[in-house]
């Protein structure tokens, strides 16, 4: 019988170290699958990281590392120029829209999509399914493809003893979500590229993640393994189904997160509480964020600081919730996660000071932290925190925006460097020596001390090093030899006073260098786009553009939200079905496309698009958003809410070829739907008045209650949502004409402030409109003196009107302080 044996070796300072085969054995019938290792777990265990209190960043689902490889690999792209001969293979991925899949398209396998051909053709060959899962920017699943997925005789055993299965994680997560959790649970780590093997009806016995071609000492190879793994099906295949069916089991029963009958949802305070305390203990506090290296962004757990910091002010535990938070905040924004040139963040630090990144660029990342960055800009007042938020959505309107008002997912890490050679190297875009440096601002500058260049200024200030400023141990296969990733080492005073000069003079100074080495990016070869447009991420962005928009009243911005909304209504609503779909693709003449049949929508398209939408509106008050997020709502609960247990399933549970059904319950690289779900019931029922959603809010949280009450650190999301129950939301209505100058005024008023536990609405007089139709309480208020004017209310019992922007702020303070008191 086979007997794997893998473990998880992630060093410190390293890029991290892939999930990986440590070697491939047979052994006895009686142990069909045995995993050893570092961090392995149970089979029976619910797949989840170690709970304790001092528990860093729990991450059951991996989150999007570049991985390392001891053994020396050969970098790879999924984005090589086409080629003028004719490619020697294609395959039926070249049909497919999904740039992962095209990757593949031309390898010598004869890869299927996921779908009945495949399934059908392993139940009428009685093969085993070879299922290969990743996404486009991805790094190791480059390195696999180039490896082993472009060799013949390993291409060759593949298609001979297998039907093979290549998915793009972005475009299907309800299967990566499936066999990622036994992959997770059967190896106690994951990543990708996620390999498995599956039954003809789809039930997985062994799986991985990063293989090597060919046997590396005593690290098996892919080629061993599919050798093995065919002997094993011959001889053995009782053994390998009934392995995975336990597993399977075990995994069903380990997953299952429902309420029991008449639970409640445990007590807010006393869950924020221990949440802040999981953090604290988690928290680095030299440069922020919390854990060491790698060092990820975790917005929700930022976004879960401010808002305990806004019901807990008047303590020190309020108050250092927001040190933490702006302190991280701050420091990655003057680190090299934060691209100083062409904008926007990496997606994480290889380091704790977040100097060296791996250098993708996800949207849902823009997305969050643009978000995060504003809400920082309402608590502190601080510029730069607003600065930080409108360069973000700089760098997404210029690069990751497609002409239909739709957001791209992602730009790669690697790229072909300006000295040519057919290998790309991770950060080759973004990289710079202090020749290059100096070459490109030569200039004296007037009155610097020393006779100064432009270029001694800027490498002063962004720590640029004649010999590179990348330590080794950040840079295990020397791609970064000699260059310097810009990180902000002194204060824009310091380097003033440096050189002699004025703080303004050095401002300008830096600001024109920036825009130079943005010329001279344009001319290097760019990375891989990945011009993919999913609901999930979209949503997300419309978040960011829509909060953003509102709280610098940046009439710019919020165009951009609405041509982002009707881009989700055009693209991805199915008028017909009334359902939303998960993709859809930028086709060869620039014109939006769809695969048919198209993917449907899974739950976090629903409740991420929903969520933009409810920001939207409260944005722009236009009820037309305010109602297709009823619509959407309604859709959702139809397709993916647990009657019996409460909560929301990832996925359809109808879809009969999904074995798992699972129900996320971490806030990682981005929020669970479930989490996103929670705030947006409560939300809904405030503007609609449906109480069943208010219902159905509680009953979610119920369903996860041993999860917030044990770890609350894994769902900081969620517990926003339980406090927002806790504290109950207040209805701000501004009685006045959209648009109108005091209307505004008073809308700004709201917008300028954090208040996490509240809904804005416009009551114009119009008895015909959504609102007052679902809301016929509004028929109740009115204008002042012919005045736009302000309501604050609780349950729609409102304090006494307010015309006055001042007079309002005040009136929110003070109602924000009561509510702490309370």
């Amino acid at each position: 019988m086979l007997r794997l044996a893998w473990g998880r070796a992630v060093s410190k300072n390293s890029r991290g170290e892939p999930v990986r085969l440590l070697s491939v054995v047979l052994g006895g019938l009686d142990s069909p699958l045995q995993i050893s290792g570092g961090n392995t777990r149970g089979v029976g265990q619910t797949p989840h990281l170690p709970t304790s209190d001092k528990s860093p960043l729990l991450l059951p689902r991996p989150a999007r590392c570049r991985f390392s490889s001891s053994a020396t690999v050969n970098m790879a792209s999924g984005n090589e120029e086409p080629s003028s001969s004719p490619p020697r293979h294609t395959n039926r991925l070249a049909k497919e829209r999904s740039p992962y899949l095209l990757q593949h398209a031309h390898n010598p396998v004869d890869w299927y999509p996921w779908g009945q051909d495949a399934f059908d053709k392993a139940k009428n060959e009685d093969k085993p399914i070879f299922l290969s899962v990743g996404y486009s920017t991805c790094h190791w699943c480059h390195v696999m493809e180039r490896e082993s997925f472009e060799d013949e005789e390993i291409g060759r055993i593949l298609s001979e003893n297998f039907v093979c299965i290549k998915v793009d994680r972005e475009e299907r997560p309800d299967v990566d979500k499936v066999y990622m959790t036994f992959v997770q649970a059967t190896s106690g780590g994951g990543g990708w590229p996620m390999n498995v093997w599956l039954t003809p009806d789809l039930r997985p016995f062994i799986g991985g993640t990063y293989f090597p071609p060919r046997d590396l000492g005593r690290r098996p190879g892919l080629k061993t393994v599919a050798i093995r793994i065919m002997e094993q099906w011959l001889n053995n295949r009782a053994a390998l189904e009934s392995s995975g069916e336990r597993v399977l089991d075990a995994l069903k029963k380990g997953t299952a997160v429902a309420a029991n009958p008449g639970e409640s949802p445990p007590l807010a305070p006393d869950v924020a509480n221990r949440c802040f305390q999981q953090l604290t203990h988690s928290y680095e506090e030299e440069y922020g964020g919390f854990r060491d290296a790698p060092k990820f962004p975790t917005p929700v757990n930022l976004m879960f600081l401010m808002t305990y910091w806004s019901v807990n002010r008047s303590t020190s535990e309020g108050v250092e919730a927001l040190q933490m938070t702006l302190h991280t905040l701050r420091m990655m924004a003057l680190g090299g996660i934060h691209d100083h040139v062409a904008q926007g963040f990496h997606r994480y630090s290889t380091d704790s000071s977040w100097h060296v990144p791996h250098f993708e660029k996800m949207l849902y990342d823009q997305a969050q932290l643009a978000v995060a960055y504003i809400t920082a800009y309402q608590v502190s007042n601080e510029q730069f925190f607003a600065d930080v938020a409108r360069d973000i959505l700089l760098y997404v309107s210029r690069d990751l925006s497609d002409k239909s008002g739709g957001f791209y997912s992602a730009e790669d890490a690697d790229s072909v460097p300006m000295s040519g050679g057919p290998e790309k190297r991770e950060g080759a875009f973004c990289v710079w020596t202090a020749s290059e440096v100096r070459e490109l601002l030569p200039d004296i500058v007037d009155g610097a001390d020393g006779g100064a260049t432009q270029a001694d200024i800027f490498m002063h200030h962004y720590g640029v090093k004649e010999q590179g400023n990348v330590d080794p141990e950040q840079d295990p296969h020397g791609e970064l030899l000699g260059q310097n990733v810009l990180i902000v080492r002194y204060s824009v005073e310091l380097t003033a006073a440096r050189f002699g000069i004025s703080v303004e003079k050095v401002n300008e100074l830096l600001a024109s260098a920036r825009a130079k080495m943005a010329e001279v990016r344009k001319s290097r070869p760019r990375p891989h786009l990945d011009t993919k447009m999913l609901a999930s991420w979209n949503g997300l962005m419309l978040s960011g553009y829509a909060r953003v928009g509102a709280v610098l009243g940046d009439k710019a911005l919020l165009e951009r939200a609405v041509e982002a909304a009707n881009f989700l209504k055009n693209h991805l609503w199915d008028t017909e079905q009334q359902t939303i779909l998960r993709s859809c693709y930028r086709g060869d003449q620039m014109q939006v496309e769809q695969i048919s049949p198209p993917i449907s929508g899974f739950l976090d398209d629903y409740a991420f698009v929903v969520c933009g939408l409810l920001d939207l509106y409260e944005a722009t008050l236009q009820t037309e958003w305010l109602q297709w997020a009823e619509e959407l709502q309604l859709k959702q609960d139809m397709l993916f809410w647990d009657v019996q247990g409460g909560g929301y399933f990832c996925s359809n549970p109808s879809d009969a070829t999904v074995l798992l059904q699972l129900k996320e319950d971490q806030d990682g690289a981005e929020p669970s739907a479930n989490s996103v779900s929670a705030s947006n019931l409560l939300r809904l029922s405030h503007y609609t008045g449906r109480q069943e959603w208010l219902q159905r809010s509680q009953q979610l949280l119920a369903a996860f209650s041993d999860r917030l009450t044990r770890v609350p650190i894994a769902l900081p999301d969620m517990v926003r949502s339980l406090m927002a129950q806790h504290y109950t939301l207040k209805q701000i209505v501004i009685c006045g004409q959209r648009d109108a100058p005091d209307t505004n005024s008073l809308q700004a008023t709201v917008n300028s402030l954090f208040l996490p536990h509240k809904v804005l609405m416009l009551a114009d007089g119009d008895t015909e409109d959504f609102l007052y139709q679902r809301l016929p309480v509004l028929s109740s208020l009115s204008q002042q003196g012919g005045a736009a004017t302000a309501y604050v209310c609780q349950d729609f019992t409102c304090a006494l009107p307010v015309t006055d922007p001042q007079e309002l702020r005040r009136l929110l303070l003070d109602e924000h302080m009561q509510a702490e008191l309370g």
